[in-house]
C-alpha cells in the first residue's frame, strides 16, 4: 500500500498526467509548458528558475508517485527496469507495450522462446474486466502473468490457477522488488485466427510461405482466407514457433537505459523511440527551469 500521503489525490493524478505519450510528443518539439504549469501550480517554492532543469523536476515527480501514487505507468516502468530490460538487452527477445489481442490489450508482451503477456493491476484498479482479458490472452500467448501490488494479492489469488502472479513489494525504506508468487502454466490453446489478427498482412504471408513454400495466386481479395486456411493446417506448436519468430523480426530499435534516465523507459517503449529521439528528449528536458 502506498505510504500515507500529505498530497491530495487530485494533485497526484495531475502529476501522473505528465507521464503520457501526448506530453512526450510535445516535449520532443521543445514544448515544455505542461511541466512548467505543474511547477507553477504545486512546486514553485521547491524548484527555482535557473538552478534546476525540467528533467530534475520529472525525476522528482516520478519518485513522489512511486511512493504515494503507484499508477500503471509506475508499475510497468519498474517491471521493465527490474525484470525485462536485461533479457531484452542480452538476448534476441522482443518486448512490446500495449499489444492488442482481440478485444483486449496486454500491458506488456514478451517474445522469446515462448510468448508471454503481462497484465498489470494497481491499487487503483478493480478485477471487473480481468476474466475477459485473460480469455483473450489465452488465444495468443503461451503464458500469462498478473502483476499486482502486495496489498492486492489476496484479491487476485483466486484467479485462474494457470495464470501466474507476480507481486510488487515496496517498503518504507524505498526497497522494491518483484516476486513470482505463482508460476504460469504453458498454454497451447492458441487460436490461429486471433493470432493472425495480431500480425500484419506481410507477416502472416511470410509464415505461410516459410512453412508451405511460396503460395501462388494470392490477391488482395483472397489472401486472408487462403492464408488462414493454410495456417489452420500447421501443427499448433509449429505455428506458435513461426508466430514468435515473425513477431521478433519486427526488431524494434527502442532505446532503453539501465542507468540515468530509467524513469522514461516505458514511454520510450510505448513510443518506439529511436536512439536519436531519446537523446533529443533528454537534451530538451535538461533545459533550465524558467521563471
Amino acid at each position: 500500500m502506498p505510504e500515507k500521503t500529505p498530497y491530495h489525490e487530485n494533485q497526484l493524478r495531475d502529476y501522473s498526467s505528465l507521464f503520457s505519450r501526448g506530453m512526450v510528443q510535445d516535449w520532443l518539439k521543445g514544448v515544455l509548458t505542461s511541466i512548467a504549469f505543474k511547477i507553477e501550480r504545486y512546486d514553485s517554492n521547491r524548484f527555482k528558475s535557473g538552478k534546476q532543469t525540467y528533467l530534475d523536476y520529472l525525476k522528482y515527480v516520478y519518485a513522489l508517485m512511486e511512493t504515494h501514487y503507484r499508477t500503471e505507468y509506475i508499475l510497468k516502468n519498474e517491471f521493465l527496469n527490474h525484470q525485462l530490460i536485461k533479457e531484452v538487452k542480452t538476448t534476441d527477445a522482443q518486448v512490446f507495450s500495449e499489444f492488442r489481442v482481440g478485444n483486449a490489450i496486454a500491458d506488456l508482451a514478451l517474445f522469446n522462446g515462448h510468448s508471454t503477456a503481462f497484465e498489470i493491476k494497481t491499487e487503483l484498479d478493480s478485477d471487473r474486466r480481468l476474466f475477459g482479458q485473460i480469455e483473450n490472452y489465452k488465444k495468443v500467448f503461451n503464458r500469462i502473468f498478473l502483476i499486482v501490488p502486495a496489498s492486492k494479492l489476496s484479491l487476485y489469488e483466486k484467479t485462474d490457477r494457470s495464470t501466474g502472479l507476480i507481486v510488487f513489494h515496496f517498503d518504507k525504506d524505498r526497497n522494491k522488488h518483484f516476486e513470482v508468487h505463482r508460476k504460469a502454466d504453458v498454454c497451447w490453446d492458441i487460436e490461429p485466427e486471433t493470432m493472425m489478427a495480431s500480425l500484419h498482412t506481410n507477416e502472416y504471408k511470410a509464415i505461410v510461405n516459410k512453412h508451405f513454400g511460396v503460395v501462388m495466386g494470392l490477391t488482395a481479395f483472397n489472401q486472408y482466407e487462403r492464408c488462414l486456411g493454410l495456417i489452420r493446417q500447421i501443427p499448433v506448436q509449429t505455428f506458435n514457433t513461426l508466430f514468435i519468430e515473425q513477431i521478433k523480426e519486427r526488431n524494434q530499435r527502442v532505446t532503453l537505459t539501465t542507468r540515468y534516465f530509467k524513469e522514461f523507459n516505458q514511454l520510450s517503449l510505448a513510443l518506439k523511440m529511436s536512439k536519436n529521439e531519446h537523446k533529443r528528449l533528454i537534451q530538451v528536458l535538461k533545459t533550465p527551469i524558467k521563471a
